[in-house]
């Protein structure tokens, strides 16, 4: 598989990989480390699913927001008059629409610590979940919400895929909380799916995605399947402050995902 030209006005990291044999199909500077936003809330779902498969945490249990938990921007839950939802309900939301707020409650739930522990465990080290959602960060505070590389986050959503992620059991929960995913803005722009079902195959393809948004940075990590070929990618880029390089970058992910829906599709 052939990577377009990248803009140089952006730093990426990018691994597109067979999901079944984890061969790398293409890459650039996959070990590189980068901003990686909302991606990052995969870990915090691995360990909410990890947890409730040990049963540590009831997905039937109602968890309520706190004045410290709230947060706006990505998400619904701050709009709604509910103040309560059930663990499983809070993962959908993140799942879905990226929830912020849901993702701060769950933060607070299970631990930070506890996500850590089991990011590095399953032997992610470049990649992580760093701290919940914060409206402004002080020096004492992690820089970013989360990190990460293409060639870990592409190998997560392989071995999502295989069910090899704690167990087939979590890996399949996290899938389908995040097969609800709305955003199909970036890599995903390219395979012409519904934004609001695109679990199960329609013209050929079937998609999970999780993105991320900052004002320097997109990332979109997937497993993209059709005509019996399954593929993992992540695609990250992250620029400085300044000369804002975001329409070009989403067209060079577009370009991507046109790639990626070659190979599995064929021409």
């Amino acid at each position: 598989m052939q990577l377009p030209d990248l803009t140089p006005q952006a730093t990426w990291s990018v691994c597109v990989r067979d999901a079944e044999t984890s061969t790398v199909l293409a890459g650039h500077e996959l070990d590189a480390v980068l901003r990686t936003a909302s991606v990052g809330k995969l870990f915090l779902l691995v360990e909410v699913a990890a947890q409730a498969e040990a049963g540590t945490v009831d997905l039937d249990e109602d968890l309520s927001w706190t004045d410290d938990d709230l947060v706006a921007d990505s998400g619904l839950w701050y709009l709604m008059r509910r103040r309560s939802f059930a663990v499983d309900d809070l993962c959908w939301l993140i799942g879905g629409v990226s929830d912020n707020l849901a993702t701060n409650v769950l933060v607070r739930h299970v631990g930070i610590d506890a996500v850590r522990i089991r990011t590095q465990a399953l032997g992610f080290e470049r990649s992580a979940l760093l701290d919940r959602v914060r409206d402004e960060r002080g020096p004492e505070d992690p820089e970013t919400l989360s990190k990460g590389s293409a060639g870990e986050l592409s190998d997560l959503m392989a071995r999502l895929r295989r069910g090899e992620i704690v167990s087939p059991a979590v890996s399949g929960r996290v899938l389908r909380w995040v097969a609800a995913n709305t955003d199909l803005t970036m890599t995903a722009a390219a395979f012409g799916l519904d934004p609001l079902a695109h679990a199960d195959p329609d013209r050929g393809i079937a998609l999970v995605n999780k993105t991320g948004t900052i004002s320097t940075a997109r990332a979109d990590v997937g497993v993209v399947t059709g005509d019996g070929t399954a593929v993992a990618y992540a695609v990250l880029a992250s620029w400085d402050e300044g000369p804002d390089p975001r329409d070009q970058v989403l067209a060079d992910m577009a370009a991507i995902g046109r790639a990626i829906r070659t190979h599995v599709t064929g021409p």
